[in-house]
C-alpha cells in the first residue's frame, strides 16, 4: 500500500516536472520568434495577433466589465458596514479604489479571461493537433509557434492589462454610484478622494500583474493545445486542465508580485 502510493507520488512529480519543462520550451521558442527571428527575415504576423487581441477582447470585455461593476457595489456596500461604526465613511471611496486596482481587478480579469480566451486557445489548438493540421503545417515548412502561438501569446499581454484597466474604472465608478445612491455621498467628492488615494505604483503595479498574467494564460494555454493527445474527447481534458492550471498560476504569481512589490515600497 505505502510502495503504491509512493510510486504514483513519484509518476504524479514526474509528470509535473515534465509539464513544467514543455512550458518553458515553448515559452522559450515564443521569446526567441519574437526578439530574434525578426532579425532573420521571419517578422511576428501582426494581422494575426491584432485579430487575437480583437477576440480574446470582445469575448471577455463585456463579462469583465460585468463582474467589476458588481466587486464596485459589492466593496463599497461592505465596506461602508463596517466603517460606518466607525464614523468613517468616508474612506469608502479609498478602499474600493486601492482594493480595485491593486489586486481585484487584474486577479478578476485574469481569471475570466483564462475562462474565456485561454479554454477558446487551447480548444482551437487541441482540434487542431488532434486532426493533424498542425503536423501539416510543419510538413510544408511552417513553425506552429511562430504561427499559431506567438500571436496569441501576444495578443494575451495586451489584452488582460487593456481589460484590467477598464475593470479599475468601471469598479471604481460602481462604487462611487451605489455610494452616491445609498450611503449619501457626493459624487464628486467621492471621485475626488478615488484620484488623490491612487498612485503611480498602484496603477503599474495592476498592470504589471495583469502582464504576467495575460502571458501565464497564453502559454498555459497553447501548450495545452499543442500537448493534445489521442482523439477529440482529448480536447475537452486540455480545456479543463488550461482553466484550472492557468487560474493556480495566476493566483501563485500575483502573491509573488505582490511581495516584489511590497518589498520595493518597504
Amino acid at each position: 500500500m505505502v510502495s503504491e502510493t509512493l510510486r504514483r507520488s513519484g509518476a504524479t512529480l514526474l509528470d509535473q516536472l515534465a509539464e513544467v519543462g514543455r512550458m518553458w520550451r515553448l515559452t522559450a521558442a515564443a521569446a526567441r520568434h519574437v526578439a530574434v527571428e525578426p532579425w532573420r527575415g521571419k517578422p511576428v504576423r501582426l494581422r494575426a495577433t491584432i485579430e487575437q487581441l480583437l477576440r480574446a477582447g470582445n469575448q471577455s470585455a463585456p463579462l469583465v466589465a460585468l463582474i467589476a461593476a458588481l466587486i464596485g457595489i459589492i466593496l463599497a456596500l461592505q465596506s461602508a458596514y463596517q466603517l460606518r461604526q466607525l464614523g468613517a465613511t468616508h474612506l469608502v471611496a479609498d478602499l474600493v479604489a486601492v482594493s480595485v486596482t491593486r489586486e481585484l481587478a487584474p486577479l478578476m480579469t485574469a481569471i475570466l479571461v483564462a475562462g474565456r480566451a485561454g479554454s477558446a486557445i487551447a480548444a482551437e489548438l487541441g482540434t487542431m493537433k488532434v486532426s493533424e493540421e498542425i503536423d501539416a503545417l510543419q510538413v510544408i515548412g511552417i513553425d506552429p509557434v511562430n504561427f499559431l502561438v506567438v500571436p496569441r501569446i501576444l495578443a494575451l499581454l495586451v489584452a488582460v492589462p487593456c481589460l484590467t484597466l477598464v475593470a479599475d474604472l468601471v469598479g471604481i465608478l460602481a462604487g462611487c454610484g451605489v455610494s452616491v445612491l445609498a450611503l449619501g455621498l457626493g459624487a464628486g467628492a467621492y471621485l475626488q478622494a478615488s484620484a488623490a488615494i491612487l498612485t503611480q505604483e498602484d496603477l503599474w503595479g495592476g498592470v504589471l500583474k495583469a502582464l504576467v498574467f495575460g502571458g501565464i494564460i497564453g502559454i498555459v494555454a497553447c501548450q495545452q493545445g499543442l500537448g493534445t493527445r489521442g482523439g477529440a474527447d482529448e480536447v475537452g481534458r486540455s480545456t479543463t486542465a488550461t482553466v484550472v492550471r492557468s487560474i493556480v498560476l495566476i493566483i501563485a504569481a500575483d502573491m509573488f508580485v505582490t511581495a516584489l512589490l511590497f518589498l520595493r515600497a518597504a
